[in-house]
């Protein structure tokens, strides 16, 4: 599995690393927003540090400032693993602040202030729409090179999820996509019950990054790397960039990018699962 895949890969170079990580009463509210804009402010704070308040819940303190949602609430998070982890987000910003790239941030917040006012069952339902136009669901007829490498690289994917939830989902070249079974819907929803509402939001999110179930929660699951699922993800695009080249800039962009937020939200799903407190010093210089 992977080989051609992986000739892709070298061609077009290698995976970046993706997260360098590292992590009182006034209140602090940014202007940061739900989805990433190209924003920056000017470093205002010099520590970050995290502190545990009521109900057991972290908070992000810069310098004496409590850190806050766009909706005006205190950005808490539930467990220390992720504290640190978005603590890291604001200690590793340097002269400015690059709001666009702090994804877990953003993810916190959108679990926070929940901006469109959804329940459980409504992030499910809509999670599960991108059963019907899956990434690795859809397959082409022609160039004979693409089919094959769809074939070569979804089809073990697609035969792993179909094993690993007992379910049916198959492939097909019409563009409505496979017709899905309900019984696969609805194990599936019931899978996705069994995650938290933290959860739930990291997860749609590499969705809608992915446009792919499969692949996400191929990812989530650790069957896939985040950088084969992204791989997977834009197969016909590399495909066509090799046969046609590229803008090497725009391409590399892209996928950077891409991998930083599938990367984000991969972690965040794990992060807001974690049961256990992390025991560890933050920050050491």
């Amino acid at each position: 599995m992977f080989r051609s895949l992986a000739r892709l890969h070298h061609q077009f170079g290698n995976a970046l690393s993706l997260c360098k990580r590292r992590t009182n009463h006034h209140h602090f509210s940014c202007s940061l927003k739900y989805s990433s804009v190209a924003t920056e402010r000017k470093r205002f704070y010099q520590d970050v540090t995290i502190s545990q308040g009521e109900g057991g819940l972290f908070e992000i303190n810069l310098d004496r400032r409590k850190l806050k949602t766009p909706g005006g609430k205190l950005l808490t998070v539930p467990n220390e693993a992720l504290a640190i982890a978005v603590a890291t987000e604001w200690d590793t910003q340097r002269d400015s602040l690059k709001f666009y790239a702090m994804h877990l941030t953003t993810l916190c917040n959108t679990a926070l202030d929940n901006p469109t006012q959804r329940n459980e069952d409504q992030m499910i339902s809509a999670a599960l729409k991108f059963l019907e136009t899956d990434t690795v669901c859809y397959r082409v007829e022609e160039p004979y090179g693409l089919v094959d490498l769809q074939k070569n690289e979804w089809d073990p994917v697609l035969q792993w999820i179909e094993n690993r939830y007992d379910v049916t989902i198959g492939s097909s070249s019409s563009i409505m996509g496979p017709d899905i079974p309900q019984a696969t819907k609805d194990t599936f929803y019931q899978h996705l019950k069994s995650y938290n509402f933290w959860s739930l939001t990291g997860l749609e999110y590499v969705i809608t990054q992915l446009k792919s179930v499969v692949l996400s929660l191929g990812m989530i699951d650790r069957y896939l790397s985040v950088e084969q699922a992204v791989l997977l993800s834009r197969l016909e695009e590399e495909y066509q960039i090799r046969c046609w080249g590229n803008v090497e800039w725009a391409h590399d962009y892209d996928m950077y990018e891409l991998r930083a937020r599938t990367a984000a939200g991969a972690l965040f799903v794990h992060l807001s699962s974690e049961g256990s407190t992390v025991k560890r010093k933050l920050l050491q210089d």
